[in-house]
């Protein structure tokens, strides 16, 4: 295995009970032990109309966790560019990287991270998924140095060269990472399908630009560990327990766990949820190593973005120093091999 990174993708989940303000406040937290721990990004998602997810406002979520830490890049997992213009992107990232120089990070995505009827009243154009290559182009290009004469340009962001990631969750996102040179993140920490088939997609087609020689993978996973499988597996409810409900068409905040995880089993495959979250490592510090390891061995990623949806603010920053520790032990074995 290679010295594969780990990164962190955080919806800052509102766990029932809790207020906005602490799930942000939750949100600083990690990263500021993320970033002692090793990670090397931390990413908010854009969601709307989500009682549970508190990172709607994603460029402004990206500020405060940029302003409380020092050296950990932060960015957008991701914005999801069809719902806004490319030229604001451009300005919101140009002062976020003007704020915090060399530490921001922009990916983005076509879908809505919504439904249909919030993406009208955000005032989305509902055709946006069909020109969005042409919206990432147009958010490259404002990133460059401005030429003489330019009409439109985006101030602060002009030569700033945000670094612009391609998120998907099938092979349209792999198509157009490919054809366009950049790095790409999957999602198969939610949409497992495509996963294998979209990483070949990408790797074959890729295209080497000024931004990136090579092909550049990061997966989604989620990892839930905790000191014995028993307890990793009673924290994973929560996130089991969310998926169903958004599955049923019935999203919330996020609830607590339950005692008994074998409960969940009908309901996970009567809505398609355990199949969502089949890419999930959960158990106790060798599980997660063992499980981490074959993941990466399966896809050779190149980075790794671990997500975790834990009900208990000082479970879930255990989970991520478990999962920090378990890429040290597994570069500790790559090194004794080597």
């Amino acid at each position: 295995m290679n010295n594969v990174p780990f990164s962190v993708l955080d919806l800052v989940p509102v766990a029932a009970g809790n207020t906005v303000k602490q799930s942000l406040n939750n949100a600083l937290d990690l990263a500021q032990h993320a970033e002692t721990w090793g990670y090397n990004r931390y990413w908010l998602a854009e969601h709307h109309n989500m009682t549970g997810v508190a990172s709607a406002a994603t460029s402004v979520v990206i500020g405060y966790i940029a302003g409380g830490t020092q050296t950990i890049r932060v960015g957008s997992g991701g914005i999801m560019l069809p719902n806004h213009s490319p030229l604001v992107i451009a300005e919101q990232f140009g002062t976020l990287a003007s704020l915090y120089p060399g530490r921001i990070d922009l990916g983005v995505g076509r879908a809505p991270g919504s439904d249909q009827v919030t993406a009208r009243a955000m005032r989305r154009n509902l055709t946006g998924p069909d020109t969005f290559p042409q919206d990432v182009v147009e958010l490259q290009h404002y990133f460059q140095p401005a030429e003489p004469g330019q009409a439109v340009q985006a101030m602060p962001g002009a030569g700033l060269n945000v670094p612009v990631w391609i998120l998907g969750s099938s092979l349209f996102g792999a198509q157009l990472a490919a054809m366009l040179g950049l790095p790409y993140a999957f999602a198969s920490h939610f949409a497992p399908d495509a996963l294998m088939q979209a990483l070949h997609t990408y790797r074959t087609q890729f295209q080497p630009s000024e931004t990136l020689k090579k092909p550049y993978v990061m997966l989604g996973v989620n990892v839930v560990a905790a000191d014995t499988d028993a307890e990793a597996k009673r924290l994973f409810t929560s996130a089991q327990q969310q998926f169903i409900n958004l599955r049923s068409g019935n999203p919330g905040q996020l609830p607590p766990p339950v005692d008994h995880p074998e409960r969940l089993d009908y309901a996970l495959r009567q809505t398609g949820a355990g199949q969502m979250l089949r890419y999930a490592v959960v158990g106790a510090p060798d599980t997660v190593q063992q499980g981490l390891a074959r993941f990466i061995d399966q896809t050779q990623a190149d980075e790794l973005m671990i997500t975790a949806q834990i009900f208990d603010h000082t479970a879930r920053l255990h989970s991520f120093e478990l999962a920090a520790q378990a890429r040290e032990a597994l570069v500790g074995e790559m090194v004794s091999v080597g």
